[in-house]
Formats: C-alpha cells, structure tokens, sequence
C-alpha cells in the first residue's frame, strides 16, 4: 500500500523541518493524531507555547494542518502524510548544505533512540531482547545493486504498512518497531569513479519519520484563530526560527503566504513517521 507522501525541496523547508522537536511532533501526529498542542505537549513533556509555536511552523511547510474538533478554542494538529522525502542528490549549494543539515539532525536522533533502547534494555521481556538491536554487515556492491537491494528492503516493509493507519490489522502482542537504515561506505571512492554522479534513492524520514509538497502557498492556520494559548507569544522568547541576519522569505512576500520519533517514514532522503523520541 502506498503511504501519502511530502516531498520537501526547499532549502527553508529542508532547515525548517531540521529540528529535534518538530521531527518529534510529525512523528507523534502520525502515530496518535489528530492531537491538541496541550496533548502534545503532555507527551513529549514540552510546554504547551512551545509545541504551539512548532505545530505553526511545520503548518507552513506543510507537515501539519489543522483538523475540526470538540473546542473550538483549541483545534487539534494532525500530520499531512505517513512519510517526507527529499532529494539527496542535488547540485545545489543551498540546498545541499540544507539535506547535510537535516540528515544530521536525523541521525542524532536515531542516535538517542538507540541509547533510550539501551537504557531500558535490561527491563525487556527476554522474547524481545533477543529480537532487538544491532548489527552490522559488509557488503560489496555496484551502486546498481546497492539500489536494488534498497528497493527489496523497502518491498518487505511496506507489507506492513496498512498496520500504520489501521489499528484492527496489528495482531495482538504486536508493538510499534523502529526499523533504522544506514547504509554507508566503509572505503572513499575510488579515484577512477570520484569525477562520476551516480544518483542514488531520495533521503526518507520515518519520523520522521513520513512523510504532495502542500507547504508553498500555504498558511498553516488563519492568523485569528486561537491555538489555546490565549495571551502568550506564538514563538517561545529567544527561540526564532531562522538563522540569524538571514530571512525566510523572499522579498515582498507575506511570511504568512508560505513549511521519531518522527513518524512512518523519515529515512535518509525518505522520511517517515519518523519517531523521534
């Protein structure tokens, strides 16, 4: 089955995304949204401002939207696809530094997943920790095959994908498994092959996570509606969302006009729920 995708090929949108807590609230919306910013705050532990100010911001970029609910005063968030995806493979300076950006951010979190796993290994039903880990293997490929065999991986997986989005086909004493893929050289290239472009599979995030580029053109949610935090800041103080000295967006035009645990789908040119932790 084929998950809804956001395909993210803005650098703004790229370094937008690139952020620990927001791939944290994809990830959260995906697996048990639609969610108020209060109830995602009451999960990730975070403050209610600072979610809200988040959940904004993944609006712009089209990660998030708001959804009808029993408050008015407070709409909940639900995430706009089951996985996101960008382009690994560009030529583009700007857009080069932004993927290497938010790759880092990825892997950081798969990082602290996996120490959060280690550190309550020891609490583990025996049955599950002889099933989980690490591991590693070295494999010696063509970049054709490389990509072949990324493509049977991706084939098995998605076998379960209908388990994401419908509850009644998880079989009981199922739970939710990160699967993380890395697949990296352990060598540099050869000179023979340095001067050549080989294109490889977009970068995906489960988290992250999962993730149609709705984000240009778009505003999040109406400037006059309430986020239920009534009379406090939509951006946390201090906390901006751009570099300093540089802005979002091009001149002449409205900010407001333009984007685990993570969530299904935020791999490495893919991202799914990517789920950051």
């Amino acid at each position: 089955m084929t998950q809804p995708e956001v395909q993210l090929t803005d650098p703004r949108a790229l370094r937008g995304y690139a952020h620990p807590l927001r791939l944290a609230l994809v990830g959260l919306l995906r697996r048990e949204g639609p969610l108020t910013a209060t109830q995602a705050a009451e999960r990730l532990n975070e403050s209610v401002p600072s979610c809200s100010y988040h959940l904004r911001q993944l609006a712009r970029y089209g990660l998030a939207e708001r959804v009808a609910g029993a408050d008015e005063r407070e709409r909940p968030w639900r995430a706009t696809a089951s996985t996101t995806s960008w382009d690994d493979t560009s030529d583009d300076p700007e857009v080069r530094a932004a993927t290497d950006q938010l790759n880092a951010v990825i892997l950081e979190h798969y990082l602290q997943r996996a120490r959060a796993h280690l550190a309550l290994r020891a609490h583990e039903p025996q049955q599950w920790r002889a099933l989980t880990g690490f591991g590693d293997t070295i494999l010696y490929l063509t970049a054709e095959e490389l990509a072949e065999l990324t493509r049977r991986m991706e084939t098995l997986l998605t076998e379960y994908d209908d388990r994401l989005t419908d509850p009644t086909k998880r079989p009981d004493g199922s739970r939710a498994i990160a699967v993380i893929q890395l697949v990296l050289p352990t060598e540099p290239v050869p000179a023979d092959a340095a001067s050549d472009r080989a294109v490889g599979p977009q970068a995906r995030s489960d988290e992250s996570a999962g993730e149609s580029p709705e984000w240009a053109g778009r505003s999040g949610a109406p400037a006059d509606e309430s986020d239920g935090t009534v009379g406090q800041s939509d951006e946390p103080a201090g906390q901006s969302d751009e570099p300093a000295g540089q802005s979002d967006e091009p001149a002449g035009q409205s900010r407001a006009a333009t984007d685990a645990y993570g969530g299904p789908a935020d791999r490495p040119g893919v991202s799914t729920p990517g789920e950051p932790a």
